[in-house]
């Protein structure tokens, strides 16, 4: 076989002077990206760069920083797929967004348009919490982990028969027969106390006999 049949020797020095020029390219587009927050910095602060266990710098992927109007057309992407009270909506277009400031500027004219509205998403809560079984006072802490005022929905609590909602858990639950046996009515009360009913409702319900819902 003749010398040219054979495969040509790979040139290591050339292929390793090659990887060190592309790895050392790769390494200063990565630090141009993660300092895009400090366009005007001249010196990197390596000490606030964070590494994973792989060497990867965490910040490395950068929020989009939107702002105008592509924050804007986020905004309403967002709300279309569903209601989100003013404080998380907030918290959700802050991640993307370029300055948090513009970010409340912009949710408060959009609830101003009625885009946004604490009001739906009280509604919107109080419905799906007594689809599922909770009583007023875990609606108003879930009210109140979205920060919305309870008082916003203050007249739809008061109109609800909570007696008859918590009754239909009971009986549910527990059956209608009147419990006499101490321990078996103190693990009703905690049940019903789990759910967000108050003691006055409790006690009413747990005493119901069954010809009382005829």
């Amino acid at each position: 076989m003749t010398k040219d049949n054979f495969p040509l020797l790979l040139d290591y020095e050339a292929l390793k002077q090659q990887f060190t020029e592309a790895e050392e390219t790769t390494c200063a587009i990565h630090a141009a990206q993660t300092d895009i927050s400090h366009d005007n910095a001249s010196v990197i602060d390596h000490s606030a760069l964070h590494f994973d266990a792989n060497g990867k710098d965490i910040h490395a992927e950068k929020k989009p920083g939107l702002r105008g109007s592509r924050l804007r057309s986020y905004a309403f992407a967002v709300l279309t797929r569903k209601e989100y009270s003013k404080a998380d909506l907030i918290e959700k277009l802050a991640l993307y967004a370029d300055s948090r400031e513009e970010v409340i500027h912009l949710v408060e004219e959009l609830a101003r348009e009625n885009y946004q509205s604490d009001q739906r998403v009280a509604e919107m809560l109080l419905s799906s919490q007594k689809r599922k079984g909770k009583g007023p006072n875990r609606i108003k802490l879930a009210l109140k982990n979205k920060k919305v005022d309870s008082e916003l929905i203050q007249d739809e609590l008061k109109e609800t028969d909570w007696v008859a909602e918590a009754y239909q858990l009971k009986i549910k639950k527990f059956g209608k027969a009147v419990e006499r046996d101490p321990k078996q009515k103190a693990k009703q009360i905690r049940f019903l106390q789990y759910r967000g009913f108050d003691l006055d409702t409790i006690f009413k319900v747990i005493a119901r006999k069954e010809f009382d819902d005829e």
